[in-house]
Order: structure tokens, then sequence, then C-alpha cells
């Protein structure tokens, strides 16, 4: 199985290695094709990504209505297997997410993610059919190709997001905590460590659903 499969998962971080796979769009499958095809025809040479999806890109819009239903077929059946797969799936021991509150200071982002945030439009426009696994890989791929002066800017801006976050997330929990001291006694404070801890990691896993879920609406 091609490895990019697999793709939007690990781009997107942690995650229980016995959920269901992701399901595919029609144009994933095709690009999937094409590199089957590419494989057969140059076993031994590498793919040069950039090229590689800008051809795909041009081929899917060109092809007909008939030629691409042979890949929505195929993302409809995937899609189906997902949503079984899903509602068999049982989450660990308590990873159930506690609801958000909404006034919770949002979690600031990262210098990679505020590039992401700039660069991707583009890629979206000059690659309109990428799927969301080609487009993460593809930042990937610009962001590392950066000098150390062209993410200076990202990095300034996600400092200062991150210390008025600091400030902002401090007097919530300050408060939080003033509102819980009326209600009573609190947890011990090594309980509301790990409670905070674990506050962030779903911060960061639900803004990574939620850019995955953006990038999937842009897709369809």
């Amino acid at each position: 199985m091609p490895d990019y499969q697999g793709t939007t998962v690990a781009a997107m971080g942690k995650g229980d290695p016995n959920k269901p796979r992701g399901k595919m769009s029609s144009y994933a499958y095709f690009v999937q094709t094409c590199r089957e095809e590419h494989k057969k025809k140059h076993p031994d040479s590498s793919v040069n990504f950039a090229e590689f999806s800008k051809k795909c890109s041009e081929r899917w819009r060109t092809m007909s209505a008939k030629e691409k239903s042979k890949f929505e077929d195929m993302a409809k059946g995937d899609k189906a297997r997902y949503e079984r797969e899903m509602k068999n799936y049982i989450p660990p021991k308590g990873e159930k997410k506690k609801k958000k509150d909404p006034n919770a200071p949002k979690r600031p982002p990262s210098a990679f993610f505020l590039f992401c945030s700039e660069h991707r439009p583009k890629i979206k426009s000059d690659h309109p059919g990428l799927s969301i696994g080609d487009t993460a890989k593809k930042l990937g791929e610009m962001w590392s190709e950066q000098t150390a002066k062209d993410k200076l800017p990202f990095e300034q801006k996600a400092a200062k997001l991150k210390e008025k976050y600091e400030k902002d997330i401090a007097a919530y929990r300050a408060k939080g905590k003033s509102e819980a001291g009326k209600k009573g006694p609190g947890r011990p404070a090594g309980s509301k460590k790990k409670a905070e801890a674990e506050e962030e990691e779903e911060e960061e896993e639900e803004e990574e659903e939620e850019e995955e879920e953006e990038d999937e609406e842009d897709e369809e």
C-alpha cells in the first residue's frame, strides 16, 4: 500500500494506532494509481514531488466525468468503509474528550502553522485537486527549504502569540481556581497539573482535527 495513504494521520501528529485509517478522496486514489504506474515504468528513479503533483493535477483537470467516475466510486467505497469502522471503533480508556470551554484562550499556532496558513491557498490554487496529505507534505518540503531569515518573521509572530496565550491562559486558570474555591476543595496539585497537560493536548488535537476538516471541505 502506498505510504501516503496514511500521510494525513501521520502529519496530524499523535493518535491511536488502532483508529481506522482516514478516508481517501477520489483524487487521492487517482494520484495513487499514477504513482503505481510511475513505479512500474521507472522502478529505480525517484519522484520529484512538485513536478509529479503538477502533472497529476493537470491530467485530472482534463479527465472526463466518466474517467473520474472510477476513482469517485473507490472514494465512496472507502468512505463507507471508514464510517463502518468508526462505528465499531472504541477509543482507548480515558481518551473521551471533555466538553471544551468556548471561553478558554485558543492555543497559539506554531511558526510552521502560520507559514502553512499563508502558503496553503497558493498551493490549492496551483494544484486544485491535491489531497490533504500531499498538501501537508508539500508544505513541509517548502518549510524545510526556507532559510533561517525566511523563517524568522513566522517565528517572531509565533513567539508573540505564545507570550499572549501564556498570559491569557494563566488568567483563565486563575479565574477557574477562584470559582472552584467557592464551590469547595479542588483536586490535589499533582492532578491539577495532569489535568492542565491533558487540556493542552486536547486543544492541540482539536485544532489538528479542525485543520483536517477545513482541508477536506476545500478538497470537496
